[in-house]
C-alpha cells in the first residue's frame, strides 16, 4: 500500500513521525513491505521542518502517476504559504479518485484551500482552532484528537497523529496488528475519534484541577467574545470570590482576572497570525472594546503590538526574535479590578 507525505515548509517533523512510524513497525511485524511511503514537497529537494532539521523530499509532479491509498499533508506553520496550484490540483485528482486524504497539524488549511473541507468536519492543532474557523466557513471545525469524514480525515498533530495512523491500521489490516503495533512503538493508551485535545479531568503530569476551577475556566472559554465578570462566574458556580481567587492563585498561578485576560489575549493572537480580519475585528472578537487597551495589552503579553506580530507572527517559531511571553507579561497588578474585563 502506497502512502504519500505531502510536507510543507516547516512542518512538524516529530507529528508526521508520528504518523509514519505505526505503518514501519506494521512492516516489521507482518514481515514484508506492505506499506511503502515517500516524503513529497511542492518543489522536492531539501525542506526545513519546524526544529530546524531539514528532510529530502521528492517532487510531488514526482507522484503525479502514484495510486496512493493514502495521502497526507503535514503543515505547521504558516500553512497559508505553501499553497500552490500543483498542490491543489494533485490533492483535487486525488479525490475523484476516491483516495484517503487528510491533514496533520494545520494541514486541515491546506486541505480547505482545495476545496477539500466542504460540509465537511475537521480538527486542527487547537492553536489554529479560531483561524480555521474564519477561513474555512462551510466547515464544522471539532477540537477532538483527529476526525474521519468520509474519505477525509484531519488530526492536530503531536502524538495525535500515532492514533490516527492506528485507526487506519486497524482498518488495512485489522485489529491483531494494529494492537501490535501500538504495543511496538509502545502507544498503549490508543486514542479514538471523538477524543478531545484538551481532557479536563487531569492534568498531563498528573495533577488534578479542582472540578471549581475547571467549572470557572469552562465559562471563561465559552465567553470570549462577550467577557462576563468574576462576580458572575463566582455566581453560576456557587463560590465566593475570595475563595475562587485562592483556587486559582494555588493551582494556574495567576488570578482569575489574568487567567481570562490571557486566554482572550492568547485568541486575539491566533486570529492575528493566523487570518487576514481587521484588527478591530480581532479586538472585538476577543472581548475587548476598546482598540488602543487592546493593543496595550496586547504588547504588554506578546512584547509587540499586533500590527507588528500580524508581519513577524508568521515567521516559524524558532527563528523569532521576539519571546512569546514577556517578563511582565504576567505581572499584572492585583489591584485590577473586573471592570477591565469590557475593556
Amino acid at each position: 500500500m502506497e502512502l504519500v507525505i505531502l510536507a510543507t515548509p516547516y512542518f512538524n517533523l516529530a507529528a508526521t513521525m508520528s504518523f509514519i512510524d505505526p505503518f514501519r513497525a506494521a512492516n516489521y511485524l507482518i514481515g514484508s513491505s506492505k506499506f511503502q511511503w515517500n516524503i513529497y514537497s511542492a518543489q522536492g529537494g531539501l525542506l526545513p521542518s519546524s526544529s530546524g532539521l531539514e528532510v529530502h523530499t521528492k517532487a510531488l509532479t514526482d507522484a503525479a502517476s502514484l495510486k496512493a491509498d493514502l495521502v497526507v499533508v503535514s503543515s505547521s506553520w504558516t500553512p497559508e504559504q505553501s499553497y500552490a496550484d500543483v498542490i491543489n490540483s494533485s490533492l483535487k485528482r486525488w479525490a475523484r479518485d476516491g483516495r484517503t486524504i487528510g491533514g496533520i497539524d494545520t494541514g486541515a488549511f491546506v486541505l480547505a484551500n482545495a476545496g477539500l473541507l466542504n460540509d465537511k468536519r475537521a480538527t486542527v492543532h487547537y492553536e489554529h482552532i479560531d483561524a480555521l474557523k474564519e477561513t474555512a466557513t462551510n466547515t464544522s471545525v471539532l477540537e477532538d484528537l483527529f476526525v474521519v469524514d468520509g474519505r477525509i480525515f484531519t488530526c492536530c498533530g503531536g502524538t495525535a497523529a500515532s492514533d490516527a495512523a492506528l485507526y487506519f491500521l486497524n482498518r488495512f489490516c485489522g485489529l491483531s496488528i494494529a494492537n501490535a503495533a501500538a504495543r511496538y512503538v509502545f502507544h498503549h493508551d490508543v486514542r479514538g475519534p471523538g477524543r478531545s485535545q484538551n481532557p479536563k479531568v487531569i492534568e498531563p503530569t498528573g495533577q488534578v484541577t479542582p472540578n471549581t476551577v475547571r467549572r470557572a475556566i469552562d465559562l471563561m472559554e465559552a465567553n470570549l467574545e462577550d467577557p462576563i465578570s468574576i462576580p458572575e462566574i463566582c455566581r453560576r458556580i456557587a463560590i465566593s470570590q475570595r475563595q475562587l481567587g485562592r483556587l486559582f492563585t494555588q493551582f494556574v498561578r495567576k488570578t482569575p482576572v489574568e487567567y481570562y485576560r490571557d486566554i482572550r489575549l492568547d485568541r486575539a493572537r491566533g486570529l492575528v497570525t493566523q487570518t487576514e480580519m481587521k484588527l478591530s475585528e480581532v479586538a472585538a472578537a476577543s472581548g475587548f472594546n476598546s482598540q488602543v487597551h487592546f493593543s496595550r495589552s496586547y504588547q504588554q503579553k506578546f512584547g509587540l503590538p499586533p500590527n507588528k506580530d500580524r508581519v513577524e507572527g508568521r515567521v516559524p517559531f524558532e527563528f523569532r526574535a521576539w519571546p512569546m511571553h514577556s517578563p511582565t507579561a504576567h505581572q499584572h497588578s492585583d489591584t485590577e479590578t473586573n471592570s477591565d474585563l469590557g475593556d
